[in-house]
């Protein structure tokens, strides 16, 4: 038999809307005192009249102190139960994708909250941010082994957000033997994949439809990626006839990773790669009177928290504004925020203020959203986080 957990009276409704959290506030801490229970240990979720709600797991140290895996109270999240939703997310991304190069697991979205698995085809990168799904990676493992036989389960459990939860952070290979390079195939092109110490768990598949829509806009193009990482922006404009790339990003092991990139789809002879702040590099390359025909602007998280939404709007600005000013007339700008807090509707603002400053006329004529490997859950807005646009940059009206 499982705990219970007890909700203060009427604050079930966000779980009865399909929302999966519970915060610490929410709880009836006299009737379920929080501090009994240990971290990532399983619950049964009840309303305040003790009515079932579903199954989750606690963490009590945590503001989000339970999530809900189950509307049925019956079930444990176990193997079994790991297999399930493991095989339903697949379907999804069997729907979408004729390779095996995706992210097969995507949190709250896929019914499994507090896990990230993205596979490159045989090796599989698992991102496990809670305490609930720290209690059963073995499990997890164990169902991957079942499924797939890959060659390799690397654990990536070095995010910052497992601290919160009170874990540790490390990075393993669970299963098998990774391999020395990972390739994956994308718009055409293939990538080798640090699948073990780069970024995140190696690869950002969310961009994947957006990258795809730039490649129909840059033949015959000079192309600037900013904030380029491995290249995939680049790359793909490359792939897809662009006269000329160049990638700028600030780690001196990410442009080694676009080099290698280039070589492997045979343009390197296009790429010029510059290591550096991208504020300053832009800047500099301002100074030298470069231009361009499209730029890129994928930039890390500026506002990685509520707080810093004034301070990270401010940084879209600006990377929009040095961007613009280094286009040719009539030029294209794709910008792009993964920040969660920041809305489509606020980047779209900031790029308009840099415009306007810089005495510019903007206009949006497509944008992109998050792949469908990144399923978004309706009741869940965080679920949803990814937006790029597409602008035509003309001298001012």
């Amino acid at each position: 038999m499982l705990a219970t957990l007890r909700l203060k009276k009427n604050e079930e409704r966000r779980l009865k809307q399909g929302h999966l959290w519970i915060f610490s506030n929410e709880v009836d801490t006299e009737a379920t005192p929080l501090k009994q229970f240990e971290a990532g240990q399983q619950v049964v979720i009840e309303g305040a009249n003790g009515k079932p709600l579903g199954m989750g797991y606690v963490n009590p140290n945590t503001l989000i102190c339970a999530r809900l895996l189950s509307r049925n109270p019956k079930v444990e999240l176990n193997e079994k139960f790991l297999k399930r939703r493991i095989q339903a997310a697949q379907e999804l991304r069997e729907l979408n994708f004729d390779e095996p190069y995706y992210r097969l697991v995507f949190g709250e979205s896929d019914g499994l909250p507090g896990l990230v698995i993205d596979r490159f085809g045989d090796v599989f990168a698992v991102q496990i941010t809670t305490a609930g799904m720290e209690a059963v990676k073995e499990q997890i493992v164990q169902v991957l082994e079942n499924l797939y036989h890959p060659q390799a389960v690397v654990l990536r459990n070095d995010s910052k957000s497992r601290e919160l939860e009170g874990l540790a952070l490390y990075e393993e290979v669970a299963l098998g033997s990774l391999p020395e390079e990972v390739i994956i195939r994308e718009n055409g092109a293939q990538f080798v994949v640090p699948v073990s110490g780069g970024q995140k768990t190696g690869w950002f598949y969310d961009h994947r439809m957006a990258r795809a829509r730039l490649q129909g806009l840059v033949k015959g193009k000079r192309v600037l990626d900013v904030f380029s990482y491995l290249g995939g922006w680049g790359i793909a404009a490359a792939m897809a006839g662009a006269e000329a790339v160049t990638c700028v990003d600030a780690s001196e092991a990410a442009l080694d990773g676009v080099e290698r990139n280039a070589e492997l789809n045979g343009v390197i002879d296009k790429m010029t790669m510059i290591q550096g702040n991208a504020f300053e590099v832009l800047n500099a390359l301002r100074l030298e009177a470069e231009r361009f025909d499209v730029v890129i602007v994928d930039p890390p998280a500026f506002v990685k928290r509520k707080k810093d939404l004034k301070q990270g709007a401010e940084g879209y600005r600006r990377i929009n504004e040095i961007a613009m000013r280094l286009l040719e007339q009539d030029g294209i700008l794709v910008s792009a925020s993964c920040s969660h807090h920041m809305s489509r509707d606020h980047l779209l603002e900031q790029v308009q203020s840099a415009a306007r400053h810089i005495d510019r006329s903007v206009q949006l004529f497509d944008q992109a959203h998050q792949a469908p490997d990144h399923p978004v859950h309706p009741a869940i807005p965080e679920t949803e986080y990814l937006k790029t646009f597409f602008f035509k940059v003309s001298a001012s009206w």
